[in-house]
């Protein structure tokens, strides 16, 4: 599609919302995927900066393949490998090049083990002579290529791995790996779970060091969930769970030098106790690591430079927070070894430049908004890529900036969500675009000046299709809730009338630093707020205090009480809405999951006199109950601070109920375990209060598989028609009777 044709087809998606509408959304359709979006799968950029690769399915052969195509035309110039052409597999869903691109790792068989980390069948296929060599006959997890790509490390078991892939011998440089125990190399379950990564090792630009976090979870209390399966007994899964205030792993440094096939422990000039490591990365310098330290509180954040050599450590920044300091991926060296780094520490996030010492050199970005993802530096012109809320907290843009901080250049045109993917070499960028009222499009501009080049994909038959439905827009805006001006998005039914009276349905999340009310294409929730929408509610989201994106005061004001400012923003927010005409107060529901479970909970047991009935999914209902790293980050230690933990969790506040509540959670949540449920069902039962609640077998925090999802909602959408519906089918009878008088 070109862009001369995105007005045409935004006025033809607002002209559809007056015209021509009559289909109705149902949760069959959302949850079959008949509104799902199309886009470009594993996108690679060659290193020629000329080129680039995605991964294509042929669903009618069961093939799959990695096709290259060229950036200047957004022509396929040639297949790189098809499954079609290799007897050993029958086909692969990711791939994974080696540094100079003559080797890629296909990923033909994967089971999840928790939310990020998959063991795993592997193939190495040498694209120069057409070799396949699997990888290990057992799943293993994190298979990477060593920087000249002889190489490939993984891990097994708990221990690490290296296969020479020309002899093809494998040697096992971890020897003490063991389950529930020692890990090394991949990270335990908190640190994968809130550092957000799972491959704890690192191989220097020589290929002849790797580096690694080694986890001793010996001492970490065990969490047992039941699996009840299909079997005549159920199972156990047994795992290390360090809730707050728990011992977490002890975690230590380590090498392995490929020359000398020693194992040596890498240590600081720092005795530091009760602390995670949560990144480690080689810089430029083959024998130089950096390695991040931080306290347990998380207010402080230690960048260490390790010569692996001489023994040596230097520490080189040192970043404070009264809070807590975000971890980043943002960490960049440049070839003279300075290097790139992102912090809050003006009020902020931005983009900082220091020298190789950690001498701040200059803040390249500043200003009353955000940088909110990090692309990447162009040697050659000395050139910064970005994305930021420049242009408001609800949009994304991506810009470029000289590394001294001026030239600042907007490279995205459109308004709404932004985010690029560059050339190797800088020459190019794919961007990607939505908003509200515009689907997912993949445009290729110039990186220089952002000049559109040529549209590469759009889903201009889902925005026609949709344009069938009965839908209505999703107003933006703010409102002013005790005295903070909150972002809001509301929609309507398609028939509005301003003189009847809504019942309003509340969605929120709430938890720090996230954020809901965002100028972006529909997800699989929204199409259920439509559906809701034209079944005569108003539904609305906020996002309160706590949440992201509008500075760092504006986010860390809930430290320490987690769950107060929020929930009455909430509660404030429903109240100001129910003042409205066209909004029954007496009808006004809110739900949420996860954090915003507990949100929910909480808001209809301190706001009884506000809302008349609230739906929490797998929501944690005491803060106890919940892991170290994110919950100690935001509230202390419960021994520290006791009354952050009791005075705002549901659990303690449920003989306040007065309205309707259903409780939602899967027995094989590992994250926000059933626990939470099974807790906040009993303290309900002992204050005589009745309600609602749904278990769903063996299933995950995301509470999905087979017919899962529908039969989720259906419960919820009942439940919402039973508690808040009353009146609607009253108003229906009345327009009916209008028409026909009319007639």
């Amino acid at each position: 599609m070109k862009l001369r044709y995105v007005v045409a087809i935004v006025g033809f998606l607002t002209a559809t919302l007056i015209y021509g509408q009559d289909k109705q959304i149902t949760l069959e359709e959302i949850w079959s995927g008949a509104f799902r979006t199309e886009g470009m799968q594993a996108l690679h950029s060659m290193k020629n900066g000329k080129q680039y690769s995605v991964l294509n399915y042929d669903r009618q052969s069961g093939t799959s393949s990695i096709d290259i195509y060229e950036y200047k035309t957004l022509e396929k110039i040639k297949t790189l490998v098809s499954s079609s052409d290799i007897a050993e597999i029958q086909g692969f869903f990711d791939y994974t090049f080696s540094d100079d691109e003559t080797k890629v790792i296909l990923t033909t068989n994967e089971v999840p083990v928790y939310r990020r980390s998959r063991l795993g069948e592997y193939y190495v296929y040498d694209l120069e002579s057409g070799r396949i060599i699997k990888v290990s006959d057992q799943l293993v997890q994190e298979p990477t290529f060593s920087p000249d790509g002889r190489k490939i490390a993984y891990g097994f078991e708990n221990n690490l791995y290296i296969k020479d892939l020309e002899s093809g011998l494998v040697t096992q440089i971890t020897q003490d790996g063991e389950k529930n125990k020692i890990i090394n190399g991949i990270t335990d379950w908190v640190y994968e779970e809130e550092f957000s990564f799972v491959r704890a090792f690192d191989w220097n630009n020589a290929s002849n060091q790797i580096a690694f976090i080694r986890f001793d979870e010996t001492d970490v209390p065990e969490f047992s969930m039941d699996v009840y399966g299909s079997g005549l007994y159920q199972t156990q899964q047994v795992f290390k769970y360090p809730k707050a205030g728990e011992k977490n792993s002890e975690v230590s440094l380590h090498l392995y030098d490929l020359q000398t096939g020693k194992l040596t422990e890498l240590k600081v000039d720092k005795a530091y106790q009760d602390f995670y490591i949560p990144r480690i990365k080689w810089t430029k310098d083959a024998n130089v690591l950096s390695a991040q330290y931080m306290n347990r509180h998380q207010n402080e954040l230690d960048l260490w430079m390790i010569n692996t050599k001489t023994r040596t450590s230097d520490l080189v920044l040192a970043e404070r927070d009264k809070a807590y300091v975000d971890v980043t991926f943002n960490l960049t060296f440049l070839k003279d070894n300075s290097f790139i780094w992102t912090s809050e520490k003006d009020g902020y996030d931005h983009i900082y430049h220091y020298d190789n010492d950690g001498k701040l050199i200059s803040q390249v970005t500043n200003g009353q908004w955000e940088v909110t993802d990090y692309y990447g530096f162009n040697e050659k012109t000395k050139t910064i890529y970005y994305q930021s809320t420049e242009n408001g907290s609800i949009n994304r843009d991506v810009y470029a900036i000289d590394l001294n901080g001026k030239n600042k250049t907007r490279l995205s045109m459109r308004e709404g969500t932004n985010s690029a993917s560059f050339s190797a070499d800088f020459t190019y960028f794919i961007n990607t675009h939505s908003s509200s009222t515009s689907p997912p499009e993949y445009t290729l501009h110039n990186a220089k000046n952002g000049t559109l080049v040529k549209s590469i994909k759009d889903n201009d038959r889902l925005a026609q299709k949709i344009g069938d439905y009965v839908t209505s827009n999703k107003e933006f805006s703010t409102i002013n809730v005790n005295g903070n001006d909150l972002n809001m998005w509301m929609i309507k039914p398609a028939n509005f009338d301003k003189n009847k009276e809504y019942p309003l349905f509340m969605y929120q999340y709430s938890g720090p630093g996230s954020q809901q009310v965002a100028n972006r294409w529909n997800g699989a929730n929204d199409y259920w707020y439509q559906m809701l929408a034209q079944q005569g509610y108003i539904v609305v989201c906020i996002d309160g205090r706590g949440t992201g994106y509008k500075g760092a005061d504006f986010k860390k004001v809930t430290q320490n009480e987690l769950g107060k400012l929020e929930v009455e923003d909430q509660i404030e927010a429903a109240n100001k809405l129910g003042s409205l005409p066209y909004i029954d107060a007496s009808r006004i529901g809110i739900w949420g999951w996860s954090y915003g479970g507990f949100m929910s909970s909480n808001a209809l047991f301190k706001g009884n006199d506000v809302f008349k009935m609230a739906i929490a999914v797998a929501p944690v209902t005491s803060w106890r109950f919940y892991d170290t790293i994110y919950t100690e980050r935001y509230m202390t230690t419960p021994e520290e601070n006791p009354s952050g933990y009791d005075d705002n969790s549901p659990i303690n506040h449920v003989d306040k109920l007065k309205g309707d509540f259903l409780l939602i959670h899967g027995t094989g949540d590992d994250n926000v375990h059933v626990q939470n449920t099974m807790r906040m069902v009993e303290a309900l039962i002992q204050a005589d209060k009745q309600f609602e609640w749904m278990i769903y077998p063996d299933k995950n925090h995301g509470i999905y598989g087979g017919n899962t999802r529908l039969h989720l909602y259906k419960k919820m959408t009942n439940f919402i028609h039973r508690t808040l519906g009353d009146k609607i089918e009253e108003n229906k009878t009345q327009e009916k009777e209008t028409s026909k008088i009319k007639g």
